[in-house]
């Protein structure tokens, strides 16, 4: 099989050579030229037997819009555009809607592995029409871990509902995370605490907490113990926030996750006003003692 990939950053640059890896033919673009295979789209296209596939991996919002855009004034009517990044799901469904006419399919993809992906494989959500999923099996083969199909991919659903599951799937990690990070601070305010390292690294095998996101932990304390190299400056990508908003639209509780956002969102914050208001209440009942700035 072979498949065009359109966007070769951290993720697609890891991507493309996972695929090749696993015998999938791969013409690949992107705008740095030290790392692409071609010069154009167009070329791109060219080199593609029809019916095409095109996997689109490249950052959400207008980049997005505007490579679909362009795919779908170029291919022809039965190709394929894959949208692997993280857009949110209700693009998914324009996008669809933009290429039905032309009659080009259009397949939603979450891809969760990170840069360890090429290596250990990525776990994948897709949505779109079966006949599409079926046509692109042998790439999410390629792409996902060995073993069990059902234990790394899933047909979530219609168009949408792949990147709305890979949408939870996020919330859940910064849940998971702040929860760690949360414990890692109590574990190091604490005197009798002598190798707060260690005790994370001793439950990476038989205890309930253990995952992969505790083993990353674990490797990044062994690099910097304290994290005196670090600001606590914490960025969000977006799907945190959708997942919150989707909460309320459906009126699913979640505080756990939401608590999670808004961590982020204090972390940015030299000197939280919202603290300062905490710290002035505290000592206008109680009369506790505040620190000058």
């Amino acid at each position: 099989m072979k498949i065009g990939l359109i966007g070769l950053g951290k993720m697609g640059f890891n991507m493309r050579e996972r695929l090749r890896r696993g015998g999938i033919e791969v013409v690949g673009f992107d705008r740095n030229p030290d790392v692409s295979d071609v010069a154009s789209v167009d070329e791109l296209i060219a080199q593609l037997p029809a019916p095409r596939a095109v996997w689109v991996m490249v950052p959400a919002g207008i980049v997005t819009d505007s490579v679909i855009t362009e795919l779908g004034e170029k291919l022809e009517a039965g190709d394929i555009v894959i949208d692997g990044g993280n857009s949110r799901f209700t693009e998914d469904q324009k996008h669809a809607a933009h290429l039905h006419p032309k009659g080009i399919s259009f397949v939603d993809c979450g891809v969760s592995g990170g840069v360890w992906g090429l290596e250990n494989g990525y776990g994948l959500m897709a949505g779109g029409e079966e006949a599409d999923i079926e046509r692109l099996m042998p790439v999410f083969d390629a792409l996902r871990p060995e073993g069990d199909r059902k234990e790394s991919f899933v047909h979530v659903g219609d168009v949408g509902a792949g990147h709305y599951a890979k949408m939870v799937h996020n919330g859940i990690e910064y849940g998971m995370m702040q929860s760690l990070a949360e414990g890692y601070e109590l574990l190091e305010s604490k005197d009798i605490i002598k190798d707060v390292t260690g005790t994370f690294e001793a439950w990476q095998k038989g205890t309930v907490v253990r995952s992969w996101l505790l083993d990353l932990l674990v490797l990044a304390l062994k690099e910097d113990p304290h994290f005196s190299e670090i600001r606590g400056y914490v960025d969000d990508s977006g799907e945190g926030r959708w997942t919150v908003e989707e909460a309320i639209a459906q009126a699913v509780p979640m505080p756990a996750i939401t608590a999670s956002i808004f961590a982020r969102f204090e972390s940015r914050q030299e000197d939280s006003p919202a603290m300062k208001a905490v710290a002035a209440l505290r000592n206008q009942f109680g009369g506790h003692a505040v620190k000058k700035a």
